[in-house]
């Protein structure tokens, strides 16, 4: 499966907020979030759903598969979002194994599994 989504009854914000400690637990870090339902509307587009999507990174994780592959910068950083869906709050991301299957690198294949473990560990804690 290409993506990993649970469901939390947390609203958005204490969604994000949860996620995001979460992740600082693991060595993680949020490098942005891109609210896309502001700036659609910013750009006079009507779209009324709550999206955010978070640029997450580990450093070392991020040296350790560039220094192994330089393909993989394509997949950096990696992509988390909180939704609003049908009255309900989601968190997914897009599996790393998934992504990084493209590369075809087994080393980055372990690499990546460890990473979207952790990953999905933060997800799971912060329902």
């Amino acid at each position: 499966m290409f993506d990993y989504t649970v469901e939390t009854s947390k609203n958005m914000n204490d969604a994000v907020d949860s996620l995001t400690q979460e992740l600082k637990d693991k060595q993680f870090g949020v490098l942005w979030t891109f609210d896309i339902k502001d700036k659609l509307q910013e750009k006079g587009l009507d779209f009324n759903k709550e999206y955010k999507v978070l640029e997450v990174c580990n450093p070392k994780e991020a040296q350790k598969v560039l220094t192994e592959n330089q393909m993989a910068g394509y997949f950096l950083p990696c992509k988390m979002v909180v939704y609003e869906d049908g009255g309900k709050t989601k968190i997914g991301m897009p599996r790393p194994t998934s992504l990084i299957s493209m590369v075809n690198d087994e080393k980055l294949e372990t690499i990546a599994q460890d990473i979207e473990e952790r990953l999905i560990d933060c997800m799971d804690k912060a329902v």
